[in-house]
């Protein structure tokens, strides 16, 4: 099996799609570079009943098994992705490039019952160690999210981070908060 190097992972939140948010925009600024890298934003299994940690290890297992994510591979994250992202990692001792996390939490219940009920397997002791697995640790988040606060989003990025970037009146940098392009990321790239 061959190895893909320098490819992209853009990963969706609780009851997301690839094609929400600034998901499809980045994809097509990605694989625009002249290098044509390799881009992937897979749809995760969502809703209560099927969206859980283990379904969405098993998606991602699939990816690996296929030699798509390595030591050259930067996943960007949004929501409960960056969690799940780095239990995936610490769990399976898998080194990647760059991690790039976009509004995430760790341990937080309060959205609503169906949001706490599918996030509650992603969460994990120990999330610090997920430095461990890449370069760089790359968190982006909003002082006035909605759906998450401020300061669980801060701490989040306090025990993970490499870097932060505070977005000012950024809500979830979603669709929803005026994130159908998310320019601000495309630096760290």
């Amino acid at each position: 099996m061959s190895v893909v190097e320098n490819n992209y992972y853009i990963i969706h939140g609780s009851f997301g799609s690839p094609f929400v948010n600034w998901f499809s925009w980045l994809q097509d600024f990605i694989k625009a570079a002249e290098d044509s890298r390799e881009v992937y934003v897979p749809q995760f299994p969502i809703g209560v009943g099927y969206q859980n940690y283990e379904n969405w290890s098993n998606l991602l297992k699939y990816y690996l098994d296929l030699g798509l994510i390595n030591e050259t591979t930067t996943i960007i994250a949004h929501s409960i992705a960056p969690v799940f992202v780095s239990k995936f990692l610490i769990e399976n001792k898998l080194k990647v490039k760059k991690l790039i996390f976009v509004c995430g939490f760790n341990n937080y219940f309060g959205i609503n019952e169906e949001y706490d009920t599918v996030n509650s397997t992603m969460y994990l002791d120990g999330i610090e160690d997920v430095k461990q697995y890449a370069n760089e640790v790359i968190c982006f988040y909003s002082d006035n999210d909605p759906y998450v606060g401020y300061n669980i989003e801060k701490e989040f990025a306090d025990k993970v981070g490499t870097k932060q970037i505070l977005l000012q009146g950024a809500g979830h940098i979603n669709s929803e908060s005026g994130y159908d392009t998310f320019e601000e990321i495309v630096a760290y790239l």
